[in-house]
């Protein structure tokens, strides 16, 4: 039975994605800075299967210990989503160092350390191994207020690009999925003119759904996806 670990799987698309992985039959850890009902309710329906902490994807050493836990109560780990953000948008001009610290933090040096430390331990042994990061369609197209994040984003990108090559004849794949915007928590801060705007330019005409882009990460965690690395999919509705 494989073991995925997921940040940021408390709600929205880190939800979904842990509700997926359970029912595929994996074992899965998570940890966010807060918990939920719904997450609540997916480990009484998968007793011994779902380990859940609260803890901060910025604090190095806690994501390193629960990396360290996780290995000790399952054994090994085989797939990694790292999933956890954060997002606040403003012009560059006008942006706090502390947001601007905190998409840093959790966005890139927080999924780098997370990485890392998972990587430590596939390296012992794990089944077909993968590393997914969810990265977003702004890393590519940018977008307005949201310099600061679409840099995170970015740089989620070419790391996993990098890491690729130099995780290959190990046999660890890594990807990226890159989602457009979802309707979740963290898109819901955005003013409403401004989430009327991008459906307008999304072909489909609508925001996604963490039900859109679960498949993607499902199958890039799977031996489907045994000869696929180094690659981002975007998910973004034709936008």
């Amino acid at each position: 039975m494989p073991t995925s670990l997921v940040s940021g799987g408390s709600r929205g698309l880190g939800l979904a994605v842990v509700e997926r992985l359970l029912g595929r039959g994996d074992r899965v850890a998570t940890f966010s800075r807060s918990g939920s009902e719904s997450l609540a309710r997916l480990g009484a329906a998968h007793p011994g299967r779902l380990h859940a902490e609260l803890l901060d994807a910025a604090d190095a050493g806690a994501v390193r210990a629960f990396v360290g836990r996780v290995a000790a109560a399952f054994g090994s780990i085989d797939h990694c989503i790292a999933n956890a953000a954060v997002a606040h948008e403003g012009v560059l001009a006008t942006m706090a160092d502390a947001e601007i610290d905190a998409m840093l933090a959790v966005n890139l040096r927080g999924a780098i350390v997370l990485v890392r430390e998972v990587v430590r331990q596939m390296l012992v042994g794990a089944e077909g191994p993968s590393i997914t990061l969810v990265s977003s369609v702004v890393a590519a197209q940018g977008g307005p207020g949201l310099a600061v994040y679409a840099a995170t984003k970015a740089a989620l990108e070419g790391f996993a690009r990098s890491l690729a090559r130099e995780l290959g004849p190990r046999g660890i794949r890594v990807n990226a999925v890159a989602p457009g915007f979802l309707d979740t928590d963290l898109s819901a801060s955005l003013p409403e003119e401004h989430r009327a705007r991008i459906v307008r330019r999304t072909p489909l005409g609508r925001l996604g759904l963490p039900a859109d882009v679960v498949g993607a990460i499902d199958f890039l965690s799977s031996p489907r996806a045994g000869f696929i690395t180094g690659q981002v999919l975007t998910i973004a509705g034709g936008a």
